[in-house]
């Protein structure tokens, strides 16, 4: 009788601390909701990548007992662990991707915070979640010859949302020196060339150090190729970039393509295979504590949540006329409500803690707006596309070789870095050198 009953409230007491627990996570994803909604949407991709990374290296045993995925299995000629953790990444990306992208697809063409798909960006957060955690467990049951045609389409996806970090970066680089060198005041100009100057020191001495790491004998002579193609590219496009021909030449943005080509020569030489013996770094972390890999792994994450977001809401070029009209018209801001001044600075409506969530979300909505600070259609797709490039960095683009508790490991993480290195520098040159190639043509700057 006894047992009876103290298993009874112990069966209370735990379904009591399940529904806090479920209430205390509801109510964090509101209030980061109410913070930003880019902020939730980012901690809900970081939360598919934790997701991924748990899944890949410990889900073999929960996958042998579903019996499609178990014979797709039968078909591969991987081994076990690599083939359903893969299965595993692949499956949780296409869930992420399929989310992101039903959501790029249904706020296409919203321009203004008036419209009335705007709550389903803001707001909705409970269905949004739901439909997250459904579209989370769908493609497990999905046969394998999907989802591998699926990993082969994320390669490509993932190439895209590559491009488009370059462009962005091209686009960060040349608005940073333009808006410092506009500058009335000549301490801008000294902040820009200690930035400058800056910038090529530490890329100076980060090439040398990985001279040091990655070159232990004269027998690395594919590392000793990569880093000093690497000095080649930086030092031609530095050059041409100070030419008195070339109109939009700058050695501020050429500094900070400079320093994001060796951050990436960088990163390519470490995700060589820790057998490989001119890998000096993976050489010495294999005595690091699993605490320290641990730690680059969410390092590696975090960036590519930050890439994202700066992708996803750097798009100027995607916004409507309105936008910009207003941004370049000095009175405009008087001409607008307090509603919509706050909104065009970038800032969210002010929440009254008064009322609950579906008021906030009826105030919200009948409130004056005014235009949206960034598309979002294009936000979702790059976040979709970073779901891929996430299945590639787990899986190192589908390659056996991929190691447990490391991501981004293996040759053809290697060479798709170097090959957007040489992309990166080709693609800036192209921005300097076509102005005189084409002199009959406007390209905006």
């Amino acid at each position: 009788m006894g047992l009876g009953i103290s298993t009874l409230f112990g069966g209370i007491a735990a379904s009591c601390c399940a529904t806090l627990a479920c209430q205390g996570c509801q109510c964090l994803a509101v209030g980061i909701a109410k913070t930003s909604a880019r902020v939730a949407y980012c901690a809900l991709f970081f939360l598919s990548m934790i997701l991924s990374w748990v899944l890949r290296d410990y889900a073999k045993p929960m996958m042998m007992k579903i019996p499609w995925i178990v014979r797709g299995y039968a078909e591969s000629a991987l081994d076990g662990d690599t083939w359903y953790g893969q299965q595993a990444v692949y499956r949780v990306s296409f869930g992420n991707f399929t989310f992101f992208l039903a959501l790029c697809m249904v706020l296409m063409g919203v321009k203004d915070r008036s419209d009335s798909r705007d709550i389903i960006h803001h707001g909705s957060w409970h269905l949004k979640f739901l439909a997250w955690i459904i579209l989370m467990i769908f493609p497990f049951f999905l046969p394998p010859v999907l989802i591998d045609a699926y990993a082969w389409m994320a390669r490509f996806g993932s190439g895209a949302f590559l491009v488009v970090q370059m462009i962005i970066l091209l686009d960060f680089a040349a608005a940073w020196n333009q808006s410092w060198a506009s500058k009335e005041s000549e301490k801008w100009l000294y902040a820009l060339l200690a930035v400058t100057v800056g910038l090529y020191l530490g890329s100076a001495v980060a090439i040398g150090f990985m001279f040091h790491w990655f070159h232990p004998d004269p027998s690395c002579s594919l590392n000793a190729l990569l880093l000093s193609m690497t000095l080649v590219l930086c030092l031609c496009f530095s050059m041409v970039s100070v030419h008195p021909s070339v109109p939009s030449g700058s050695l501020m943005p050429s500094a900070v393509i400079t320093a994001y080509c060796t951050y990436l020569c960088f990163s390519a030489l470490s995700s060589e295979p820790a057998s490989y013996t001119c890998n000096g770094i993976s050489r010495d972390a294999s005595t690091l504590s699993a605490s320290t890999l641990s730690a680059g792994m969410l390092l590696t994450m975090l960036s590519v949540v930050y890439s994202a977001l700066r992708a996803g809401s750097n798009s100027s070029f995607f916004n409507t006329s309105d936008v910009e009209n207003s941004s370049q018209d000095p009175d405009a801001g008087a001409r607008l409500g307090p509603y919509q001044q706050l909104v065009t600075a970038g800032g969210d409506l002010p929440e009254e803690p008064d009322l609950e969530p579906e008021d906030q979300e009826m105030k919200r909505a009948a409130a004056p707006l005014g235009p949206v600070q960034y598309n979002y259609s294009f936000f979702h797709l790059i976040f979709a596309l970073a779901s891929m490039y996430v299945a590639m960095l787990m899986t190192g683009w589908g390659e056996e070789s991929e190691e447990q508790d490391k991501i981004d490991v293996g040759w053809i993480s290697v060479w798709v870095k170097i090959i957007s290195q040489w992309a990166t520098a080709l693609l800036y040159s192209w921005t300097l050198l076509a102005p005189i190639l084409l002199p009959d043509r406007d390209f905006g700057f």
